[in-house]
């Protein structure tokens, strides 16, 4: 299968602590507005640039992301990372998906904010030459100039949301409602194991 004929899937990640409606509607907007077919949640246990930052259990994560997307065959879940060797890097997770999924053109999925700071990232040369790159606006965030001269990003004007994870977090510690920053489904999953409640 020439790569033109691969099904073109898009890699959205992050610890995803909690999911909220922010990522959904970036990620139907991609699907909507690209020529991405699906788009992937890539949930990461540890980012290897947030350590010691607390994290509910990679697996409840995991499961809060499939109960917000439960309805939507466009959206899936991936949690490769969970079995790669850590501290992981982005690069590993993209040969790893590769190996396991030749049928697939992927695509990365990025914020203004993370562009700014790919030339931190393991491997970004070859990050940049090998995978296209798909990138929205961040609130506070310019795009940075060089990546007008790179062939293989491409700025996709997607809604600026600016919903933060933190947010949602130090509103249910306070006991404050988290109505319609989340899916109904992950609110009532956090609501029945009390994730994030005030002790």
């Amino acid at each position: 299968m020439s790569s033109s004929e691969q099904k073109r899937v898009g890699l959205l990640f992050g610890s995803f602590n909690p999911i909220h409606i922010g990522h959904l509607i970036l990620a139907q907007h991609m699907v909507t507005h690209t020529d991405l077919a699906e788009v992937w949640f890539v949930v990461s246990p540890q980012s290897p640039y947030k350590v010691g930052q607390q994290l509910l259990p990679e697996q409840d994560r995991l499961a809060l992301v499939e109960a917000a997307i439960a309805d939507n065959p466009q959206l899936r879940t991936s949690s490769v990372e969970f079995q790669l060797p850590r501290p992981n890097y982005t690069v590993a997770t993209l040969d790893e998906l590769g190996r396991q999924y030749p049928q697939y053109q992927f695509v990365l999925l990025m914020g203004g904010d993370n562009l700014a700071g790919l030339a931190g990232w393991k491997d970004t040369a070859r990050i940049q030459q090998e995978f296209d790159m798909y990138v929205y606006p961040r609130p506070g965030y310019e795009m940075p100039v060089e990546a007008a001269n790179n062939p293989r990003l491409r700025i996709v004007e997607a809604p600026p949301l600016d919903i933060s994870a933190t947010f949602i977090r130090e509103s249910l510690h306070a006991g404050k409602s988290i109505r319609y920053l989340v899916p109904e489904a992950v609110e009532q999953q956090i609501e029945a194991n009390r994730y994030w409640a005030s002790q």
